[in-house]
């Protein structure tokens, strides 16, 4: 009977192969783009078992659980075809060790049984997935006593046993890659050699929209034909484990969005009759749609297969990116399919086409004069790059800088800079908005003329580095900005400060022991890494910190990011508000922020709640003016 677990193996591959062909000819059509094979095939490996198990690792139970079946199914399954040779295949030890490796597997299937039985989370897809256990179970079950049978030579009843079992279960699981949830194992491997961002996998963010050819014949994703065919690839990779959608603050909120149904919903567009074995959370508030699918079929309408405001519900927080296994990039997809509906279609919500519209004529999407630009400083000496040349740092004001809110923590920021004796300034009329705004909604046109703009005017002058207290215009300025030309070196005003403290330039005392808790912004934290500076800013304060449950690079967004509040899609409850809870949970009396966005939302929640400031205003009250720095003084007393 040495000969039935190689032979079971081979039927297994061959019939996942056929089952798989379908969904290889899917992802055949999609668009071009460059793999490195050899590279990423050898990468797989590490990987799998190192990038992709650090996300497991956030749930220790579903971690012990995947290490164990996964791991278990493949060296058993890779052992068991070895058996085909014959001095294995006559060795009693060699199954024993067969024997250990399915017993491995057999105690993570225990496990995901225990996870699904006799009650699901609600975040886990159930239908097919509900069935899975029942093959792992029969597959190691069988295999393991097949397996022990041959190391101990035991009866011929047991090994029938044992081969029934594996034999069902096997040839089951090898069903399941067609549209069950196996499908997720071989595609995944394939999706992490392929990966659209190889980046990632080597220490970079790799968060920055690639641009878009504007000579196209098409611009944007109409159809799933359209992406590209590593992110057909890409969809189909998904596990449906439901970790984006308990971090998506717009399924939260209630808005008609999961990252997760949309990931199926995509991957089902360019399947022949839609998905109908779907079986997760639905959308909040679902719109209805027809679900018609279909390689060169719209994907995106009422007569398609997602509907609009699924599409403009989105903050690009990229908090399911940061929470997803398999390493999928929703936010990518979403902006691709974004930019057809704004620059082929013209169909943008009333409230952001309003806001394109002044953006595309006045260079700012509030309309607002250029020559304003400065207005923030009511008097505070402010040094116009125009009249020096050149600065060490020159100060990014950004879009708030109209807003009077923004304009207090613009104000703080130079005073603290004029404290410390930087030499900076400012562009005044000739800054442009950065077009974050606008490549979010998928202007993609308006982003590049305005990204071209800057960068002719940022090259009439000579700097070090560019400082913005803004968290969007630092991730365009510093990632986004280089495809186009534009090489910078920018740091946000918290990694600023925080320098400019620890080198004596910026002397502050403690402000005592009050609580306050840091709201991380999306666009510095998980967008570009920055968590620490902030943290240590508050601590030199004195301050108590205390961590809400979701921050740093798992912070929850405010709500304000990807054109989310002019796209201004309805939900049960505001994001801002979920956020500030989570705020309240702490104690905190304060909460810091670092992000006029961040600040302007969470500020906007009515009811008793902490004060927001900005990090700038708290260190603005800390600082020392008895100790050289006399320039602050009456600043200080306005924030104390």
């Amino acid at each position: 009977m040495s000969w039935v677990l190689p032979l079971l193996v081979l039927a297994m591959i061959a019939l996942a192969a056929v089952r798989m062909a379908p969904r290889i000819a899917i992802w055949r059509t999609g668009a071009p783009a460059p793999v490195d094979w050899a590279k990423g095939l050898a990468a797989v490996p590490r990987r799998y078992l190192v990038d992709v198990h650090h996300v497991v690792a956030r749930d220790p139970y579903a971690a012990r659980m995947h290490a164990a079946v996964a791991g278990g199914l493949i060296g058993a399954s890779v052992l068991a075809l070895l058996g085909l040779l014959p001095p294995l295949g006559a060795s009693r030890l060699f199954w024993g060790v067969v024997t250990l490796l399915f017993l491995s597997m057999l105690a993570g299937t225990l496990a995901v049984g225990a996870r699904r039985y006799p009650v699901k989370p609600k975040r886990l897809s159930g239908g097919a997935f509900q069935i899975l256990p029942f093959l792992l179970l029969a597959y190691a079950l069988g295999g393991a006593i097949l397996s022990l049978s041959l190391a101990l030579n035991g009866p011929a009843a047991v090994s029938i046993l044992g081969s029934a079992l594996a034999l069902g279960g096997g040839l089951g699981l090898a069903w399941q890659t067609g549209k069950g949830p196996m499908r997720h194992a071989l595609t995944g491997a394939l999706h992490l050699a392929a990966h659209p961002r190889p980046g990632r996998f080597e220490g970079q963010r790799e968060t920055a929209l690639r641009p878009l050819n504007l000579d196209a014949s098409k611009l944007g994703t109409e159809e799933p034909a359209d992406f590209a065919w590593n992110r057909l690839l890409a969809f189909d990779a998904c596990i449906q484990c439901g970790r984006c959608e308990a971090a998506c603050p717009a399924f939260a909120a209630g808005q008609p969005l999961t990252p997760k149904r949309l990931i199926q919903d995509l991957a089902a567009a360019s399947t022949p009759g839609g998905n109908p074995a779907y079986a997760g959370s639905d959308y909040p508030q679902a719109r209805p749609v027809a679900g018609v699918s279909g390689l060169h079929r719209s994907i995106i309408g009422e007569g398609a297969m997602i509907h609009p405001d699924t599409l403009w519900s989105c903050t690009t927080c990229r908090a399911c990116v940061e929470e997803c296994p398999m390493m999928i990039e929703h936010v990518d997809a979403i902006v691709d399919l974004r930019r057809f509906e704004t620059l082929e279609r013209g169909a943008v919500p009333a409230k952001a086409e309003a806001v394109l519209t002044e953006l595309r004529g006045a260079d700012e999407p509030g309309g607002a004069p250029l020559s304003e630009r400065g207005d923030f400083a009511a008097g505070l000496p402010v040094p116009l790059m125009r009249d020096k040349g050149e600065a060490d740092v020159l100060l990014w004001l950004g879009t708030n800088a109209f807003d009077l809110r923004t304009g207090r923590t613009l104000r703080a920021l130079v005073e603290l800079l004029r404290a410390a004796e930087v030499d900076f300034a400012i562009l005044g009329a000739e800054e442009r908005d950065c077009g974050d705004l606008a490549r979010r909604l998928g202007d993609e046109a308006s982003f590049q003329r305005l990204a071209r703009s800057n960068v002719q005017t940022l090259s009439q002058y000579r700097f070090n580095r560019i400082l913005t207290a803004d968290p969007h215009s630092l991730h365009v300025l510093r990632n986004e900005y280089p495809a186009l030309g534009g090489r910078y070196d920018v740091v946000h005003h918290t990694g600023f400060l925080d320098e400019l403290a620890e080198t004596g330039r910026l002397p502050l005392r403690a402000l005592g022991p009050e609580p306050v808790t840091y709201h991380d912004p999306c666009y510095l934290g998980r967008y570009n890494g920055e968590v620490d500076a902030p943290r240590r800013l508050l601590d030199r304060l004195g301050l108590e910190r205390r961590e809400m449950a979701r921050s740093g690079k798992r912070s929850m967004c405010c709500g304000g990011g990807g054109g989310a509040p002019v796209t201004d899609i309805a939900g049960e409850r505001r994001i801002p508000d979920l956020r500030m809870a989570q705020a309240q949970e702490t104690g905190a009396e304060l909460v810091a922020v670092a992000c006029p966005q961040c600040t302007a939302m969470l500020e906007g929640v009515v009811g008793a709640r902490p004060d927001v400031f900005d990090i700038a205003e708290l260190v603005l009250r800390a600082l020392d003016t008895d100790a050289g720095t006399p320039n602050a003084a009456a600043r200080a007393k306005e924030f104390a």
